[in-house]
């Protein structure tokens, strides 16, 4: 359940949609969101087995959607790495360790780069869904991250920065 204030800064589907409109242009499709919340370690895993064999049916396409570091004191989250030079740079190596956790399709590795690197990344736990379902559906997936941002290039403690990143999963054979 969502009280008003919380389904009014939701914005998931709003960041979907367009994506969807010009990947789907042309074609008859049915929209089937699903809203995944802060949901417990048990029922990321209940879900992704519930929902897995959805990916064998190669009629189904799966959009996730998630940004990945919030870094800066507004984000209350400032890790920073100095063996990787500027904070930007710093961000950069957090993010792509989590992007090559995420490509592993292991739930369990990604859980546990949370758990050690705090990254604030929102759709942590729909990412892990998706890794679930994976690795509990019929279909070998690869899944390869294709590009990365970010918001802007913090140099300083009084900069801030969203990431962003962008992969796919596909049939690996």
């Amino acid at each position: 359940m969502m009280d008003l204030n919380v389904d009014e800064a939701e914005h998931s589907m709003e960041m979907h949609l367009p994506y969807l409109a010009k990947v789907f242009n042309g074609y008859a499709v049915k929209v089937v969101p699903i809203m995944v919340g802060a949901v417990s370690t048990e029922n990321e895993a209940m879900y992704g087995r519930l929902l897995a064999k959805y990916i064998d049916d190669p009629t189904n396409f799966f959009s996730v959607s998630s940004d990945f570091c919030h870094w800066g004191s507004r984000f209350n989250y400032m890790h920073y790495d100095k063996k990787h030079g500027p904070i930007y740079k710093s961000i950069e190596a957090l993010d792509k360790t989590g992007m090559e956790t995420i490509e592993t399709g292991d739930p369990d590795e990604f859980k546990q780069y949370l758990l050690e690197t705090d990254n604030t990344i929102c759709g942590r736990h729909p990412i892990s869904v998706f890794l679930h379902m994976s690795k509990n559906c019929s279909t070998k997936i690869k899944i390869k991250f294709i590009r990365y941002e970010q918001s802007s290039q913090c140099k300083s403690t009084r900069d801030s920065s969203v990431s962003y990143a962008s992969a796919v999963a596909k049939l690996d054979h």
